[in-house]
């Protein structure tokens, strides 16, 4: 079995945390404003460094080399919204990140009760969800460099979505990329699908939607429509694909003729599923249907890593991993669910009756946490509890809970810990706890929100995963989580 190692770079997608002007610590002033944490499980978070993070480039930086180290071939990952725009109108995009994130949960939720409700009556085959991320670009964070049919292309990568697709030459209609349209004729390996194979017969396992055949074509063709009225439709193909030094023989993809969405400059999107066509399960022969990554802080420069395998040598975790059980929906095949049995804050465990009896959702391609609403009143009063005396600030979109630490240096914020079946707790990081929605830290709000109804499915978002080691292994079916500082120059 191969293993691959590719880094991964952070755009500060919410890079977002800012400085405040006051020379005082949190601790200085909390004995003159009556500001108190709770005093035992907490981490410190430095405002300054967030500032300095947003001013850092006005520039639109080249994020598209590979790069590599002794020991593997890295292709580097960047937050998506790094390489598209020059970073100087942070506060605007901090906005639009939250309304983008809105849309595609809102499609995510409305796509699992169709499932539900169908499952009752209709055939499994009939009862899969079409895949919904990589339609939000604004919340699919992180993008790598690949090489297909002798050529590279860079894609925005998601664990929510199956089918890795390009924009493809001829194309009828397609939005702007910063590399040339992939070209399959200028690919000797490139050969179309056939209708009536059993490959184009799995794209309704990936896609919710069958192979479609045009008039007087034999040729498979893909339709994969999302949530915001994005789209891409073309030829399925197959193809030579190098994922670092690693060649992968004719690899399924989507060759993406008439495409339309805020996909930034990135050629199109990688998959990493669960259903037959993902990249993932496509190289299980070679990595063994085992991947990892590690998406460092918004305001680390280095980078991170993607790591295709079973890499337990080249992990630099700090904690030992712990293994959870990944849940199988038969509803929602293609997705990643785990048993959220309790939340603890600053040691504190919440109380509510559904812990243990509902899924959840982990996913690279939506940002901020969603919980079910009663479960989210409790760690919402929990925080507020330990976590009390700052200013206060507006609500900002989808997230209620706000506070004004412009006149801070850093501050105390209580551990925030998820648990899950086998006793796995998985903490996140400090930089994950708080959205800064102005970059003077005027505007500083709990980076979690709640769900509108108490029957739609809580989701871990990327934003939480931060500076965490995430191993998914869908051979054994567990998904693991250890602290790592993902940041490596």
């Amino acid at each position: 079995m191969s293993l691959l190692l590719l880094p991964v770079f952070l755009l500060s997608l919410l890079s977002l945390h800012a400085p405040p002007p006051a020379t005082a610590t949190a601790t200085a002033i909390a004995a003159a404003t009556g500001v108190h944490g709770y005093g035992g499980d907490k981490q410190v978070l430095t405002l300054n460094k967030f500032k300095q993070a947003t001013q850092l480039q006005t520039n639109t930086p080249n994020c598209f080399p590979q790069r590599s180290k002794k020991s593997a071939t890295i292709l580097e990952l960047y937050h998506r919204d790094y390489c598209s725009r020059p970073r100087s109108d942070w506060n605007q995009r901090f906005l639009e990140h939250l309304l983008s994130d809105q849309i595609r949960v809102r499609s995510l939720q409305s796509r699992i009760k169709i499932a539900f409700s169908k499952g009752s009556d209709q055939e499994l085959s009939q009862a899969q969800i079409p895949i919904t991320s990589g339609a939000k670009l604004q919340t699919l964070n992180y993008i790598t460099t690949i090489r297909l049919g002798g050529r590279n292309v860079t894609l925005i990568v998601d664990t929510g979505s199956d089918i890795t697709w390009v924009q493809c030459q001829p194309c009828g209609s397609c939005y702007n990329q910063q590399e040339p349209l992939f070209n399959p004729s200028e690919s000797p390996s490139y050969k179309p699908i056939f209708c009536k194979s059993t490959t184009c017969q799995n794209l309704e396992y990936a896609t919710g939607k069958s192979g479609i055949c045009g008039f007087n074509s034999t040729n498979c063709n893909y339709y994969v429509s999302y949530g915001d009225g994005s789209y891409t439709q073309g030829d399925l193909a197959s193809d030579d694909l190098v994922i670092g030094t690693v060649p992968i023989k004719g690899f399924v993809f989507g060759c993406g003729r008439v495409n339309s969405g805020l996909f930034g400059g990135a050629s199109g999107l990688m998959g990493l599923g669960r259903s037959l066509l993902s990249l993932v399960s496509q190289t299980t022969d070679v990595f063994g249907g085992i991947f990892s990554y590690c998406l460092p802080s918004a305001t680390d420069s280095g980078s991170g890593s993607l790591i295709l395998g079973n890499g337990t040598s080249d992990y630099k975790n700090f904690s030992p991993i712990s293994y959870t059980n990944m849940l199988s929906n038969p509803m929602m095949p293609t997705f990643y669910f785990l048993n959220l049995t309790g939340i603890s804050i600053g040691g504190v465990s919440l109380q509510d009756p559904s812990f243990g009896k509902k899924e959840l959702l982990i996913d690279s391609g939506t940002v901020i946490t969603r919980l079910p609403p009663s479960i989210y009143d409790v760690f919402k009063s929990e925080f507020l509890n330990q976590f009390s005396g700052f200013p206060k600030a507006p609500a900002f979109s989808i997230l209620d809970t706000c506070f004004n630490l412009s006149g801070y240096k850093e501050v105390e914020i209580p551990t925030i810990k998820m648990h899950f079946t086998n006793d796995v707790k998985f903490t996140i990081d400090v930089s994950g706890i708080l959205y800064f929605a102005k970059s003077d830290a005027s505007q500083v709000c709990l980076a979690l929100a709640g769900l509108s109804d108490e029957e739609e499915i809580g989701i871990i978002g990327n934003y939480q995963q931060k500076n965490t080691r995430v191993v998914y292994n869908t051979k054994e079916l567990t998904l693991g989580f250890a602290k790592e500082t993902c940041s490596s120059d």
